[in-house]
């Protein structure tokens, strides 16, 4: 494994302030302190930083050459709201928030990657470092690109990583095309007749119609979608009802959709409608539809994946860059994607055996109470970004 000598050399160093970000989390759109830390360190690098864009996104420049080519590297900083379970010494300070998606650890990466960069310099242009808001749930990416992003700092590529727990350390994973899905939610309130429960013939019952309209919304995925076509229909949530012995006058209905293309997007929140209309209408009830489209589908850029892949072989070997095998989470760097070319790439995280003593019993998933960042992977994915930034901007 070829990681740069210099990180290994800070890594200690940078595990601590991974942990110290671990120790204080902050949610979407209030990472302030998050911020701060990240500011403060480029700033001591002699790095160039632009605040703001997103609310509490940071923007460092790194300037070398007279080349105006430029690359964009990105690492998210929001934690979650989740009580964590671990009593390692650096768990959460803070009741109710935790760093369950290892975005503590991605700061820390892309810090590690900045301090090299900075001191070293080998490559001709521009490299943007973005620390962005607000991914769970609150498209920080979004926010930052409609503050200007991509007119502020000019970019050719923008590239993204995560880091994927059951995957082994010291392993990459990329791919072409869609790898992650969109992420959608709606909202379905069925109007009915309320009544007595012993007499439900002087009522239209809005529980009954529920139940007609989840399974039929599953016969969209295996009769109108294609078979080829990935598609989810996920109803999560019912509520009707406060008593026994009374049928309700409505009920509400939500949960998910997720698929890796718009078009099969599209198709389902179509049929969707027609068939919670006309279920109500079949029963005598009404209905209202609410459809959200949230976070759209993490779709990689074919050149730029070959890019990256020679880079990751170059440091880890070919036979430990794995196909990227898509996965139905949702994830805001979809919208750079969107405006720039780029790749989103997953970076081993083990199996969970790097957590120190004391933690808690559950797996080290991503979202779990139980999980933590491998501080292992700070060199390793510190060294991709700059060998990826220094091969991208070699001087022609």
């Amino acid at each position: 494994m070829k990681v740069i000598d210099s990180i290994v050399a800070q890594a200690a160093g940078m595990a601590a302030i991974r942990r110290d970000i671990h120790a204080h989390p902050e949610l979407s759109f209030q990472e302030r302190r998050t911020a701060d830390l990240v500011a403060a360190r480029l700033t001591e690098w002699g790095i160039p930083i632009h605040r703001g864009l997103g609310g509490t996104g940071v923007v460092g420049i790194i300037q070398q050459g007279a080349s105006k080519r430029a690359i964009g590297l990105r690492a998210d900083m929001d934690a979650l709201p989740l009580q964590e379970s671990n009593t390692f010494a650096h768990t959460s300070r803070h009741d109710g928030k935790m760093h369950a998606c290892g975005h503590d650890g991605h700061t820390a990466m892309l810090l590690a990657a900045a301090q090299h960069l900075a001191q070293h310099r080998h490559f001709d242009g521009t490299v943007y470092l973005i620390f962005q808001p607000a991914e769970e749930g609150g498209a920080g990416a979004n926010e930052m690109i409609k503050d200007g992003l991509f007119e502020k700092f000019p970019m050719e590529a923008v590239f993204g990583m995560h880091n994927w727990p059951g995957m082994k350390a010291g392993t990459f994973a990329l791919s072409p095309g869609p790898v992650m899905a969109s992420s959608n939610e709606f909202k379905i309130t069925i109007r009915g007749k309320g009544g007595h429960a012993a007499m439900p013939h002087n009522a239209v019952d809005p529980v009954l119609v529920a139940c007609q309209m989840v399974q039929a919304f599953q016969t969209i995925i295996s009769r109108n979608i294609k078979p080829i076509d990935a598609g989810v229909i996920s109803v999560t949530m019912i509520h009707a009802g406060h008593a026994s012995n009374v049928i309700a006058d409505s009920c509400e209905l939500q949960g998910t959709v997720r698929t890796f293309t718009l078009e099969v997007l599209d198709q389902i929140e179509a049929r969707m409608r027609e068939v919670a209309q006309h279920t109500c209408a079949a029963f005598g009830a009404r209905c209202e539809f609410e459809f959200e489209r949230n976070y759209p589908p993490t779709i990689n850029a074919e050149q730029e994946v070959a890019f990256a892949r020679r880079v990751m072989a170059d440091i880890v070997g070919e036979a430990n860059v794995l196909k990227q095998e898509p996965t139905m989470g949702a994830e805001d760097f979809a919208y750079m994607l969107l405006a720039k070319p780029g790749a989103y790439a997953f970076i081993g995280n083990g199996d969970g055996v790097h957590r120190e003593m004391g933690h808690g019993g559950g797996p080290c998933t991503l979202h779990n109470p139980s999980y933590d960042f491998n501080d292992e992977l700070i060199p390793l994915g510190a060294s991709y970004w700059v060998k990826l930034a220094e091969a991208w901007l070699a001087p022609r």
